[in-house]
């Protein structure tokens, strides 16, 4: 072999080693680049993510305003809903959800008792809202719809609105009462409810904070669900031989001694 052909083989491969040592070097530079470029993309993702959660915990704190219980609240902390006479011998308390299934079968087969009781000064009730459905469910209709129905008593209307919101239940899949506009639909049913008021109270959640307090209230309570139904503080909703007839007996016999 010719010197000639010697050295031209080594330009060759001193060529090839060169362009090698650059394709390496700019390999390297690039997963730098990359790994660089990663870490910059997760530190700003961490800083919008705390941005956001920033935000997020200002926005709960300035929308949960003061805790405002609707007039006429009574019993501890105010979380009560009265209906009847003070001076009624016999007490039912009821723990309800608007969104409960089993809350609505409670109302549609008491509802005519109740009232008949509560007419004659022989029963007041104590209604407590809770929204266990939202929690279990997702959404915020049993919270919207707790809100209505406080805003509903802030004006005298509770009892009227409390049986229409039960009477025209959605299906527990369905957050219908999520939505403000047919919360106020509902409210054209109760003579005197649709006002400006009561739409000012819907969209200002004046009772958010409140409906919070029951609901918590409710979970320390050791209730095993909604409804829970108390007739002058003994369970009668686990109690399967309970009946209208049986209540309003129990509750004429109160009133008789």
């Amino acid at each position: 072999m010719s010197e000639k052909n010697r050295e031209g083989k080594r330009t060759a491969r001193e060529r090839l080693a060169e362009e090698r040592q650059k394709h390496r070097t700019a390999e390297k530079r690039r997963r730098v680049l990359i790994v660089g470029g990663a870490v910059v993309g997760v530190l700003a993702l961490a800083a919008v993510v705390g941005v956001l959660a920033a935000n997020s915990g200002k926005e709960k704190t300035d929308t949960a305003g003061p805790l405002t219980a609707p007039s006429g609240a009574t019993g501890e902390d105010s979380l009560a809903v009265p209906v009847g006479k003070e001076s009624a011998k016999s007490t039912l308390t009821v723990w309800e959800d608007f969104r409960c299934p089993a809350c609505k079968s409670f109302e549609d087969g008491y509802r005519s008792t109740i009232h008949e009781l509560t007419e004659a000064g022989q029963l007041k009730v104590e209604y407590h809202l809770a929204t266990l459905i939202d929690g279990n469910m997702g959404g915020s209709g049993s919270l919207r719809a707790a809100n209505a129905a406080a805003c509903a008593q802030d004006l005298g209307k509770f009892p009227a609105y409390h049986d229409v919101l039960f009477e025209n239940q959605p299906a527990e899949t369905d957050d219908a009462y999520a939505k403000n506009s047919r919360l106020i639909e509902l409210a054209g049913k109760v003579d005197g409810l649709d006002t400006d008021t009561f739409k000012k109270c819907l969209d200002d959640g004046t009772h958010d904070s409140w409906v919070a307090k029951a609901h918590k209230a409710f979970q320390s309570g050791g209730f095993s669900g909604t409804p829970t139904v108390l007739l002058n503080g003994k369970n009668i909703y686990q109690d399967r031989t309970m009946t209208p007839a049986k209540l309003k007996q129990l509750v004429q016999r109160a009133d008789r001694a």
